[in-house]
């Protein structure tokens, strides 16, 4: 099943980043998922079906 994604979204992912935080948010969308860290701003670009194993929740939704 296809996890449904939108910009803004802020989800918590499964380990937490060198700087502490759990939580992203979503700034791209299409065959590869933008991610930002929402304590240090570091972005990263994942693999749909990678960024689709590593999320744990959805903290908020996007418009």
């Amino acid at each position: 099943m296809v996890m449904e994604i939108k910009l803004g979204d802020v989800v918590r992912l499964k380990k937490k980043h060198p700087c502490g935080s759990y939580e992203w948010e979503v700034f791209r969308l299409g065959a590869d998922i933008g991610i930002k860290c929402l304590k240090c701003q570091h972005r990263v670009i994942l693999e749909r079906s990678v960024f689709e194993h590593r999320v744990k929740a959805f903290v908020s939704r996007g418009e």
